[in-house]
């Protein structure tokens, strides 16, 4: 929940003026907050994808103050991110209500980003696969068959969400395998589903965790706010992957 005209003029615009400029050629997308998709789309010049935070479990109704996919699909987005661990740990979303949300999401032709993570709690206690394993077959429960190509999957250990704290690329390069793993037991094709690493990511650690075979990309946090920030980690991306 950040933002405001003049973020989103000098941020947005000054990524998508770069944007051709990567030498990974990475697909860049700028998830606002929903008041603001509108003129991020403006200025993203068809140069960025652009998504939206969060939709509602249902497809439209009376449901005062939510966002539906099929709204989010009508205005031009492309990504939704779904089950962020923010919307699970303050909103109480459960991997039912995630579910529930990437399938509005498929039926609306938009693709899920779909977080998971553990707690330090759970790593500490050694769940941490388990957790992770469970949040991924439940939420993606039914996904089957072209649906997989509306799926990414976003690893975010909660313990390193604006804490400083990061996976080191090892141990985040390990999870992402576990993750392509579980994937494969649900009949996905693994190695064709994106997988993203999010936990304070910068531009100081982005190329080694983008060097890593299993780790495809980001899901940028505070990073994000800050345009030089986000262009030196946009950057980091490796050529010819």
């Amino acid at each position: 929940m950040n933002g405001s005209k003049d973020l989103v003029d000098q941020l947005v615009g000054t990524v998508a003026a770069q944007a051709g400029d990567f030498s990974g050629s990475p697909e860049v997308v700028i998830v606002p907050p929903a008041l603001y998709v509108s003129p991020v789309l403006s200025a993203a010049q068809d140069k960025l994808q652009v998504g939206v935070q969060n939709v509602a479990p249902w497809q439209s109704g009376a449901y005062t103050g939510e966002v539906s996919a099929s709204m989010a699909a009508d205005l031009g987005c492309r990504y939704v991110l779904v089950g962020h661990s923010e919307r699970r740990e303050y909103f109480a979303e459960t991997d039912q209500v995630v579910a529930e949300k990437v399938r509005r999401v498929i039926e609306n032709g938009l693709v899920a980003m779909v977080c998971v993570g553990e707690t330090l709690q759970q790593r500490e206690s050694g769940r941490a696969e388990q957790v992770v394993a469970s949040q991924i077959e439940s939420g993606l429960a039914g996904i089957q068959g072209d649906e997989w190509a509306q799926v990414v999957v976003a690893y975010e250990p909660v313990w390193a969400i604006g804490t400083g704290k990061t996976a080191t690329s090892e141990d985040a390069q390990a999870m992402h395998l576990h993750i392509r793993e579980v994937l494969e037991s649900m009949n996905a094709p693994a190695n064709e589903v994106s997988v993203l690493y999010g936990g304070s990511v910068k531009a100081d650690n982005a190329a080694a965790l983008f060097a890593e075979p299993d780790i495809d990309g980001g899901l940028i946090g505070g990073a994000s706010l800050k345009a030089d920030e986000f262009l030196s980690i946009c950057r980091s991306f490796p050529v010819g992957a």
